[in-house]
């Protein structure tokens, strides 16, 4: 199995055998997660490289991926999103060109996101906020099987109101939701993005899931050590370590606590470069709009829309 950085040792069990990918322009870390007992695998939130400044698209990361699949030899069942990101675009549609027997999924919660941000863009009556862009849409709890793997979606609303988490195996994967225990948790001033639910969503891993579970974030941007020098990125943690180091929600932090902190410093943050264009994407499953009668594709810029005033 290849290792993240910063992965802690793990006694000889069965487990899924976890391959990151990092996107540095973004800070995303994509996996490709595979049955070790045959050569089925899932990709999760694979990333579609954008120049914002030149408005050019590329599959350079991408196309690692799909090297990678071919180079082993593994047939991807599943293409997976925790959720519709914010701060890239996804290759999940472009991916599956490549695998069209794989499945594009994501919770049912992307309705809600759909329904917000139809209007924002102006999409019209013609676009669908039924989900239907995606194969298939998780319901909490669902069950569904990566080779012999079997994997379950565990909702964890906060982020956003369409966050899943995948626990496939003994490895979970938690999208924004939960970063490296030195960077914390994912801000929640989102369209349908609330604190209180996301304490409630981590305390539910937490008081559910073995301090063993093995973690793998969505990103990671390095961290000041206390000697002055730079941790490099890094990928996975644990449960255990999560409850015992995480700077916002470990050692027994309380709700109201963590409430205050993570509204107050929402309030300080600027909105991702990358939102607008991604999420105009994302909530398509990784479909660029049609081209125009000029063979030239356009995303939109609303202009004074964002940050939405909360209800």
């Amino acid at each position: 199995m290849t290792q993240c950085p910063g992965a802690p040792a793990q006694e000889a069990r069965v487990h899924p055998e976890v391959n990151p990918f990092f996107h540095a322009d973004s800070n995303t870390w994509s996996y490709v997660v595979q049955d070790p007992a045959s050569n089925t695998a899932a990709v999760i939130d694979p990333v579609l490289d954008f120049d914002a400044k030149a408005g050019r698209t590329s599959t350079h990361s991408a196309q690692r991926l799909v090297d990678f699949v071919r180079g082993h030899g593994l047939q991807v069942q599943w293409i997976l999103e925790t959720h519709a990101h914010a701060d890239h675009l996804s290759a999940g549609l472009w991916l599956k060109s490549h695998w069209p027997q794989a499945r594009l999924a994501i919770g049912e919660g992307i309705r809600a996101v759909q329904k917000t941000f139809q209007p924002i863009f102006n999409l019209g009556e013609h676009f669908p906020v039924d989900g239907s862009q995606f194969d298939h849409l998780f319901a909490d709890g669902e069950r569904f099987r990566i080779g012999r793997l079997e994997a379950r979606v565990i909702a964890v609303p906060g982020h956003t109101s369409d966050s899943n988490a995948y626990l496939i195996g003994d490895a979970l994967f938690t999208g924004d939701s939960l970063f490296m225990p030195d960077g914390g948790t994912a801000r929640c001033d989102f369209p349908g993005g609330d604190a209180r639910t996301l304490y409630r969503s981590i305390h539910r891993l937490f008081d559910t899931l073995p301090d063993d579970t093995r973690v793998f974030v969505c990103h990671d941007y390095g961290a000041k050590l206390p000697d002055g020098s730079e941790r490099e990125v890094a990928c996975e943690t644990s449960i255990g370590a999560q409850k015992r180091d995480n700077i916002h929600v470990g050692k027994g932090t309380g709700e109201d606590a963590f409430v205050a902190m993570r509204e107050a410093r929402d309030a300080t943050l600027a909105m991702p470069a990358l939102i607008l264009p991604a999420v105009q994407t994302n909530i398509r499953a990784g479909a660029l709009p049609e081209p125009e009668d000029n063979g030239v594709r356009y995303l939109k810029i609303p202009l004074d829309r964002l940050p939405l005033e909360r209800p």
